[in-house]
Order: C-alpha cells, then sequence, then structure tokens
C-alpha cells in the first residue's frame, strides 16, 4: 500500500513539473498549448482522482479496524464478566444438589395412566371428572393438616432408595456419604433403607469407606436391604455384606471374597537398553514390588503377606456382619450367580430390585435421594473421557473373568 502510495506521489510530481514548464513556454511564445501538454494535463487530473481516492480507501480501513478493535474490547468484556458471574454461581453451589424422587407416585401415575388407556372414551371422561373431585378433596385435606400443624399426608413409612453403581476408585462414595446424611437428618423409627448396588469391586480404601457409610445407617438402627440386580463382587460384596438383608436377581454376580493385585516389571528391558534405576528407600518394606526396578525374594513374600493381611480383613469383616456364613468355604475368591449365592448364605432372598420396591409401594413412600455432585467445566470433559475408559478397561476385565452367552 505505502509503495503504492510513493509510486502514485512520484507520477503526480513529475506531471505537474511537466505542466509548470509547458506554461512557461506558452507564456514565452503564446503559442497553443500542444497535444502532449493536454495529455499531461488529464493524467494529472486522472493521477489527483486517483491519489484522493486511495486516500479515502486508507481512511476507510483504519476505521474499519478501529471499529473491529472496539467490538472485540466489548466482547472480551463481557467474556470475562460472564465468567466471573458463572464462576460466583458455582462457588455458591459447589456442593451440588439433592434431587427426590417420589417412586410411590411415578407408579401411580404409570399404573394410571395404563387403566384410563384402556378405557373407552365416555368412560375415561368419567375417570377424568372423579380424578378432578379427588385431587380437590386431598387439596382441603392438605391445608386441614397444614393448619393442624401436621405435614405427614398419611401414617405409612419411608422406604428410601438409594443407588450406587462403584467405578475401580470407588469415588461414588462422596454422593453416597451425602445421601446417607440427608436420610439420617429425615427417617423416621418405622422408616428403612434399600441400596440399589452394582459394584464388581475394586481398590481396598475405597470400598472400605463405602461400607463404613452404609455401617451409619445400621449403627441407628435403620433397616439396610441391598438389592444386587448385576454384580456385587469382592469391594462390591464387601458393602453388600453390611445390609440386614440382601436380595440378588437370579444370575446376578456375587462373592469374590479375595484380594488381587499385580505389576509390571520392565527391569530386564531396560537392562537390555543400558538403562540404569536407581530407588532409594528408608524402612525396609517402604518398596515390596517395583515396575521398574530389580525386585527381590524377600519383596515378593512380603508383598504376599500383605495380600494375605487384606485378605483376612476382608474375611473378618464378612463374617461380622454375617456370622452364620460358613466363611472359609465362601472365602476363596470364587463367585457365584444368585440361585447359587443363596444356597452358599451369601444372599438371603432371589429377586429383582423391581419386585422388592413393588412390594413395598402400598405399605410405604418409596423416595429415591440421589446426590449430584456439580463439576466445572473442565471437569466434565476430563472426567466424561477418563470414565470412558475406566468403563472400557472394566468391560475387558469383566470379559475375561466370567462365560459370555
Amino acid at each position: 500500500m505505502q509503495s503504492a502510495k510513493r509510486k502514485l506521489f512520484a507520477e503526480l510530481i513529475s506531471c505537474n513539473d511537466f505542466i509548470v514548464a509547458e506554461k512557461k513556454q506558452e507564456g514565452a511564445s503564446h503559442r497553443t498549448q500542444s497535444a502532449e501538454t493536454s495529455r499531461q494535463r488529464l493524467m494529472y487530473t486522472v493521477l489527483q482522482r486517483q491519489w484522493f481516492t486511495q486516500g479515502e480507501n486508507v481512511e476507510l480501513l483504519a476505521q474499519y479496524g478501529l471499529f473491529l478493535a472496539k467490538i472485540a474490547t466489548v466482547v472480551v468484556a463481557i467474556a470475562v464478566i460472564a465468567a466471573i458471574i458463572v464462576n460466583l454461581a458455582q462457588r455458591k453451589k459447589q456442593r451440588g444438589e439433592l434431587r427426590v424422587t417420589n417412586l410411590s407416585e411415578q407408579y401411580k401415575e404409570m399404573r394410571e395412566e395404563l387403566a384410563v388407556a384402556l378405557l373407552d372414551g365416555p368412560q375415561q371422561k368419567l375417570w377424568h371428572k372423579a380424578q378432578k373431585k379427588k385431587l380437590k378433596q386431598e387439596a382441603r385435606a392438605a391445608k386441614a393438616r397444614a393448619k393442624l400443624g401436621s405435614t405427614e399426608p398419611n401414617g405409612k413409612p419411608r422406604a428410601w432408595v438409594l443407588d450406587f453403581k462403584g467405578s475401580m476408585d470407588a469415588h461414588e462414595v462422596s454422593s453416597l456419604r451425602e445421601e446417607i446424611t440427608a436420610v439420617l437428618a429425615t427417617a423416621k423409627a418405622r422408616d428403612q433403607v434399600i441400596i440399589r448396588l452394582e459394584s464388581p469391586g475394586g481398590v481396598v480404601h475405597g470400598y472400605g469407606l463405602a461400607a463404613s457409610q452404609l455401617q451409619r445407617l445400621r449403627d441407628k438402627q435403620i433397616p439396610l436391604t441391598v438389592a444386587v440386580d448385576k454384580v456385587a463382587a469382592s469391594g462390591g460384596y464387601m458393602m453388600a455384606c453390611v445390609a440386614n438383608k440382601i436380595v440378588s436377581a437370579p444370575f446376578a454376580i456375587l462373592g469374590s471374597i479375595g484380594v488381587v493385585a499385580q505389576i509390571p516389571n520392565i527391569n530386564r528391558f531396560l537392562k537390555n537398553k543400558d538403562i540404569d534405576i536407581e530407588l532409594h528407600t528408608a524402612g525396609q518394606y517402604k518398596r515390596t514390588l517395583t515396575m521398574l526396578g530389580e525386585n527381590t525374594d524377600e519383596g515378593r513374600r512380603k508383598f504376599r503377606e500383605d495380600l494375605n493381611d487384606t485378605h483376612q480383613l476382608f474375611k473378618d469383616f464378612v463374617h461380622k456382619m454375617r456370622p452364620t456364613l460358613d466363611i472359609e468355604q465362601v472365602a476363596t475368591g470364587e463367585h457365584w450367580y444368585g440361585v447359587q449365592a443363596l444356597e452358599k448364605g451369601l444372599v438371603d432372598a432371589v429377586e429383582t430390585s423391581d419386585e422388592l420396591l413393588l412390594g413395598l409401594i402400598d405399605s410405604h413412600d418409596v423416595i429415591s435421594v440421589r446426590y449430584q455432585q456439580r463439576k466445572k467445566m473442565f471437569d466434565r470433559f476430563t472426567g466424561s473421557a477418563a470414565e470412558s475408559a475406566d468403563r472400557l478397561l472394566l468391560r475387558w476385565w469383566q470379559r475375561g473373568q466370567k462365560p459370555l452367552m
């Protein structure tokens, strides 16, 4: 742009000099202007117009650039303000929220919807009319109870339903502890808790904490039932055995009362590549087996000893929770299906969680409680990717542990 303007300016100066020189000659000789002079004047006029046009274009571009800069500044300012507002809102709601669902009402609505669908047109109109009348009566009864200071719609006890679908590290215990705390703060003497449990087990400390959370219900003398539809093995069964009663689906997997640990060792590979590994510890058994260093027989012996100690703690815990269980017979690391687990004494009844809850609908108010953790936007993306990888690895492991049909 600048070079083009300089070239145009030079041409303007050249034309102007030529025209001035021609005027001097005309003044001296009083001759008429030549054709060359006319051409140069015309060119001078054209170049002048081009000069001003380019100046206007440059000014237009400058104004447009300034406009874009203002827009960008406003957008950045709005984005910063929005980010601050969202951050403040997330801080206020950082603890998450408790979601409560009346499963009795859901079942009632589903049953009524199906019943109405089977009626013909006139019968449906009569049903809707009767339903409106019934709702008005219930509203008046609720107002009467409110005036008397009573908030209980009926004298039914409540059955609190919690869901636990455990991963390898049992991080879901962070929601479980909040749900149990909420139930303990509300539950009455005649209430009970049902846990719909699904877990193949995982780390000892994670599932030990999850079992301890369920123990809080037992300590408060609140009847606890664990329903297993798919799997409650290893750490999952550690949780299940805390319950007063365990029910499972016929082909649910239970048991696996054992401990497993494995670690790869690439020390020989590194030695072949002339790579040295130095490992320094303070304490004889600070590190028993390593992935990079050279493992010793003493380290292996101590590692197996730790596994056996953990297994013994597991067995003692299960036997304490279910004293009638022949612990030596079932603590072999094997797993059994629901009907087999009933024979072994690992469960108390064979039925699905749906049957269990439907059996309580008429006698209890069945309430589902779920604590929803709030996640930051970044954690949602990274967490979902990590959970997908975790589910994939867990699925591969499960396929290797049980036969397919």
